[in-house]
């Protein structure tokens, strides 16, 4: 579990791309003074595991389906990545609760620039915009966000500079490709008022009807 509030930004160093799988080595540094094998490591949002790592980078394994559903197979060595390690308890959770299991891509189509603020417009499909409210939360490539607008076509958000020099939003451009992820609160409702109660017996058989006069 991550809260969005991103620690570093790497640097892709290799890839190395199997038939549908990713060998991915990043350069970083503060995120690695603790490391272990094991360690879960948000990059740009996705939830990816510790592999091997030495002083001055990590690696992970991306599976398929990893890949299908993000921008991380679409990285070449020297891009930008935001980075975060899995929440501790007794942190603060500055962010939101962020799983690092993306709900799909979407694509930048433009930036406006408001005061210190610069506005981020996203398209996206709705079957992920259906997931999204004014003023909730999402992750984009790990950043935890508050949504300023949605419609039925593009969401957007407004970055503070703070945000702006620490993560990679900024350093896109239009047609770039970001992960998302949408507040888990939402899939949850979703799916529980789907869920049906099974049909109940009515309790009318052939017992009751006799011991109510009816056989």
């Amino acid at each position: 579990m991550f809260t969005g509030l991103i620690e570093e930004i790497g640097e892709i160093q290799n890839i190395v791309k199997s038939v549908k799988s990713a060998k991915i080595i990043i350069k970083a540094q503060g995120i690695l003074g603790e490391v272990k094998l094991g360690d879960s490591i948000s990059t740009n949002g996705v939830c990816l595991t510790v592999t091997g790592y030495t002083t001055g980078s990590f690696t992970v394994d991306a599976m398929a389906e990893t890949l299908r559903r993000s921008n991380l197979g679409h990285l070449t060595a020297g891009d930008k990545v935001n980075l975060e390690r899995a929440l501790r308890v007794g942190d603060r959770l500055g962010g939101h609760m962020v799983s690092g299991h993306i709900d799909g891509t979407g694509i930048i189509t433009g930036y406006e620039r408001e005061d210190n603020a610069v506005w981020i417009t996203i398209s996206a499909e709705p079957g992920i915009l259906k997931y999204i409210v004014h003023k909730g939360s999402i992750a984009i490539d790990g950043v935890s966000l508050t949504v300023a607008y949605i419609d039925e076509q593009v969401l957007k958000v407004s970055i503070i500079p703070h945000t702006r020099d620490l993560t990679t939003l900024l350093k896109k451009k239009a047609g770039d490709e970001v992960n998302l992820e949408c507040d888990m609160i939402g899939k949850y409702i979703e799916k529980l008022l789907a869920v049906k109660e099974p049909d109940k017996k009515s309790g009318i058989d052939t017992e009751f009807l006799s011991r109510n006069g009816f056989l």
